[in-house]
C-alpha cells in the first residue's frame, strides 16, 4: 500500500531550502496551510519564492514568514491585508508578481497538468499585457524593476477578431496545501473557500505537502467526493482541528434580523 503520510509537519518540510519557490493554498484567511507555515517559519527556511492567492495578514497564514524577513518574491493576485506586505514593497525589501486572479488560477492548473502557457483575453490593453507594473522598489520611490511585455496575438472568435496575451503556466518547487480529509494515498476533499486556490497549489508543486484536519483510511472516501487524487500529492500530514479566522467580521447594528446589504457575523470555511 502507498502510504504517503508523515509524523509532523516539521518532518514534512525539514528538506524545503533556502531560496526554494513554493505554492501555498489558501483564500483569504480559508484554508491557509497554518501548521506547515509555523513549521517552515520555525526551521528558519528563508529567500522564499512564493506564489499564493494572497500573503495572509500581519499575524496570519503567509504573512508570519512575511513578518519574519523569509519571503523575497510574491506572485499574487490580491495583497491588500497586510500592512506589512505594503512597507516591504515600497521600500524595495519584496519583490511583486501582481497577477489577475483567474489567470493565477489558470497559471498554476496549467503548471500541474504539463501546459506550458496560453492565451487569454484578461490584461489586455493594460500594464499586465504591454509592461511596466512596479515589481520591485528602489525604496526612493523609484521603480527598479518592472514587469516586460508579453505577447499579444490576435485570434478569430465567434467570427471576431480578438487579442490575447500569452501567460505562462506555473510550477514550483513545493506546494504547501490545506485540506479537510485526505487518506493515506493523498486523495483529498476539501471544504467551501478552502476548495478556490488550494487544488490548485498541490497540482503545481513538484513535491506537494498536504495538512488534514481529518486523516482516513483508503476506501473511506466515496470516489465521486475526491476533490484532488492523490496522483497530485507527495506527503500528507494530519493537524486536527485548525483555527478558522475572518478577515472583517462585520455585524448589523440594531435588531436582530439583517437588513439589506448588511452582513451577520459570517466565515468562509466552517
Amino acid at each position: 500500500m502507498i502510504d504517503k503520510t508523515w509524523p509532523s509537519a516539521a518532518d514534512a518540510v525539514a528538506d524545503i531550502p533556502d531560496g526554494a519557490s513554493l505554492a501555498v493554498g489558501g483564500f483569504g484567511l480559508s484554508g491557509n496551510p497554518i501548521a506547515l507555515i509555523e513549521a517552515l517559519l520555525a526551521q528558519g527556511t528563508r529567500d522564499l519564492s512564493v506564489v499564493s492567492n494572497n500573503c495572509g495578514v500581519d499575524d496570519w497564514g503567509l504573512g508570519i514568514l512575511l513578518g519574519a524577513g523569509r519571503i523575497r518574491k510574491m506572485t499574487s493576485s490580491y495583497v491588500g491585508e497586510n500592512k506589512e506586505f505594503e512597507r516591504q514593497f515600497l521600500s524595495g525589501e519584496l519583490e511583486l508578481e501582481l497577477t489577475p486572479q483567474g489567470t493565477l488560477a489558470e497559471k498554476l492548473r496549467a503548471g500541474g497538468s504539463g501546459i506550458a502557457a496560453f492565451y487569454t483575453q484578461t490584461g489586455v490593453g493594460t500594464q499586465v499585457a504591454e509592461g511596466g507594473l512596479p515589481r520591485r522598489y528602489d525604496g526612493s520611490g523609484g521603480i527598479a524593476v518592472a514587469s516586460p511585455a508579453k505577447d499579444v496575438r490576435t485570434f478569430d472568435v465567434h467570427g471576431q477578431p480578438r487579442e490575447f496575451v500569452l501567460e505562462e503556466a506555473i510550477t514550483t518547487d513545493f506546494a504547501l496545501v490545506h485540506a479537510y480529509k485526505g487518506d493515506r494515498h493523498g486523495n483529498l476533499v476539501f471544504r467551501k473557500a478552502a476548495r478556490s486556490f488550494n487544488p490548485l497549489a498541490a497540482m503545481a508543486g513538484r513535491t506537494c505537502i498536504v495538512q488534514v484536519e481529518h486523516l482516513v483510511e483508503p476506501g473511506e472516501i466515496d470516489p465521486d467526493a475526491v476533490h484532488l487524487p492523490g496522483v497530485f500529492v507527495h506527503r500528507i500530514v494530519e493537524v486536527g482541528a485548525v483555527e478558522k479566522r475572518i478577515e472583517k467580521r462585520t455585524v448589523r447594528e440594531g435588531a436582530a434580523e439583517p437588513g439589506p446589504g448588511i452582513s451577520t457575523p459570517t466565515t468562509k470555511e466552517f
